[in-house]
């Protein structure tokens, strides 16, 4: 095991403690001054998840039930909803097809793992994939976690690309990141085309996160690339365009994730104009999710023919940089399955009939 591996698996058995203290409405009795609900009806909600939104994020609400309301404000839904499941995507050790996976990783593909570093958020989404766990104070990953992760990786030199996430990575402090980085640094470097990606919603929900002395820390780590999560135009100000254009100019690719939402962007002007705004501010969109069947959001699901008819309204109608992948990502653990119109009609020996955007049919004359 390497010096920094060893380092970080023999610290004390506690978890980091968070970078910041974001604030904001915690509370059922502040929440219940703008929701529709009674402070009886919110305490059910609070016990059963928990509930934080930053002021910043807050003050983005226009009216209520609008794209930004839905997404932090909770609902009776959340606890009404018996269908789905707390682990849709198999993430769990028990879930796993490979043995012997710590707690903190998921080793799903070949040669990549998604690695929570943290239980922590700025601000608890309402349609949370991870519900079941995220913000949980008893679930925050410990330095010993954290080692057995860290030797896991090592052990596997199948493993080239290391996705950070939580909860979210940039809620520890930038010392804690730093030293975790380094250790995963130290094993990925030296692997061929080995590269690091962090997983955050941090430039939306708390740009001012995003400080010069994180982006330092950040660019040490060369090739690493960061995805957030945009859901909605009004999400897109100048504070989260400033973070954005720090970490660009820090020379970190910043890719963003979307997941498709009833009522907050199951429109396709909504979702055009949503793609347009992160070009504008150097934001590539990357994936567009359909919504995990997640017990407590399921209220968020849309149709899948309600993604097909947004991608087909992006596709043709707008740059092709603001069209992202449409993508399930497979209950059971089958990993992200991209969904397209069918623009290929046919394919022979002699050629290629296929449909553009407006449905006008062309045809390829095959190479002999």
């Amino acid at each position: 095991m390497n010096d920094n591996s060893a380092s970080v698996a023999k610290s004390e058995d506690e978890p980091p403690n968070p970078a910041i203290e974001p604030g904001g409405i915690v509370s059922a009795d502040q929440v219940s001054g703008i929701s529709k609900l009674n402070k009886d009806n919110l305490k059910k909600i609070f016990d059963k998840y928990p509930v934080r939104i930053t002021n910043y994020y807050f003050s983005l609400i226009k009216e209520k039930d609008d794209g930004v309301y839905k997404q932090c404000i909770p609902s009776m839904e959340e606890i009404s909803d018996l269908g789905g499941e707390e682990d849709p995507l198999n993430e769990e050790p028990e879930h796993q097809v490979r043995q012997g996976v710590p707690s903190l990783l998921t080793h799903r593909y070949p040669d990549r793992v998604l690695f929570r570093i943290s239980n922590s958020c700025a601000m608890y989404c309402r349609f949370c994939t991870r519900k079941r766990k995220v913000g949980d104070v008893n679930k925050q990953p410990t330095w010993k976690e954290i080692g057995k992760a860290l030797l896991y990786i090592q052990e596997h030199g199948e493993i080239r690309d290391v996705i950070l996430s939580g909860g979210d990575p940039l809620m520890l402090p930038d010392k804690t990141l730093d030293k975790i980085l380094a250790a995963v640094y130290l094993i990925i470097s030296k692997r061929e085309n080995g590269i690091i990606r962090i997983g955050t919603r941090i430039p939306c929900v708390l740009p001012q996160r995003i400080t010069q002395e994180l982006c330092d820390v950040l660019k040490k780590y060369h090739p690493i690339y960061l995805n957030t999560h945009f859901n909605h135009p009004n999400e897109i100000t100048t504070e989260s365009k400033r973070a954005c254009g720090m970490l660009a100019d820090a020379g970190i690719p910043v890719g963003n994730q979307t997941v498709l939402l009833k009522g907050v962007n199951d429109n396709p002007e909504i979702m055009k104009e949503l793609m347009q705004r992160l070009i504008s501010i150097r934001v590539r969109p990357y994936y567009i999710y359909q919504c995990d069947p997640v017990r407590g959001a399921n209220h968020f699901r849309t149709r899948v023919e309600k993604g097909l008819e947004i991608y087909k309204a992006l596709r043709g109608h707008t740059s092709g940089l603001c069209v992202p992948h449409f993508v399930i990502d497979a209950p059971g653990g089958g990993g992200k399955i991209p969904l397209l119109p069918e623009y290929l009609q046919t394919i022979t020996d002699e050629k290629v009939v296929m449909k553009n955007y407006e449905e006008k049919e062309f045809e390829y004359i095959q190479a002999d």
